[in-house]
């Protein structure tokens, strides 16, 4: 039996999501910051966004999810056939997810990082780069802007493979930690926002149904 005492318990935030799309197979929504994508372990963590959206759609399903932390577009199917079409698209990465991130300092204008990701078993719930028993991670990514006064970069992610923590774990590793990042950036850091500023801004893939290729978008919030 778990201990409660070692589960955290993280405030649902009163900012609602948003219908972006529906058809008799899915929906597209946003997900708001502050807002766990399922049910977390704690019973004060029950509010969350399938059992926000399942109040309106009770046939909605969840086959990939956002961190508590981070807002932006998920992608909900309404039935089985859906579910399985999106799950084999997801488990082969043909889906392809790009996000916006603000970090400190000045980033390269693009490249890759590819280093491998382990759960950290001596601080838990957080991950560390681990050659020798990490799963292997890769994500690339471009600067869109860097912002000279505030020494800040607004950079775009797609996470190649989707570990738990990737992007911060893979954008602190480089030494430019996300704003507002309490587990893997220095205090000055995780001050600099009021929010992990972490945004899943677009989406592509194919229609569980027709197979035809589908793209949302939805701007960061920050």
């Amino acid at each position: 039996m778990t201990d409660l005492t070692d589960l955290a318990i993280l405030p649902a935030t009163n900012e609602s999501w948003q219908l972006l799309a529906q058809d008799e197979d899915l929906l597209v929504v946003y997900k708001p910051a502050q807002l766990l994508t399922v049910p977390g372990r704690h019973p004060k963590n029950r509010d969350c966004l399938i059992s926000r959206v399942q109040l309106e759609f009770p046939g909605a399903q969840v086959v990939h999810r956002l961190d508590y932390d981070t807002s932006g577009i998920v992608l909900l199917p309404l039935n089985k056939r859906a579910l399985s079409h999106l799950s084999k698209q997801f488990q082969a990465r043909t889906i392809e997810k790009y996000y916006q991130a603000l970090v400190t300092g000045e980033m390269p204008l693009q490249g890759e990082i590819d280093l491998p990701i382990a759960p950290d078993a001596e601080h838990r719930p957080l991950y560390k780069i681990c050659q020798r028993s990490g799963k292997p991670s890769r994500t690339l990514f471009q600067r869109l802007h860097y912002d000279v006064e505030q020494n800040v970069s607004r950079v775009q992610l797609e996470p190649v493979t989707g570990r738990s923590h990737q992007l911060r774990l893979h954008l602190a590793s480089l030494g430019h930690p996300i704003l507002g990042d309490e587990f893997y950036a220095p205090e000055p850091v995780r001050q600099a926002a009021k929010r992990l500023c972490l945004h899943a801004c677009q989406i592509r893939f194919q229609h569980p149904a027709s197979g035809e290729w589908c793209q949302y978008e939805f701007a960061a919030p920050f």
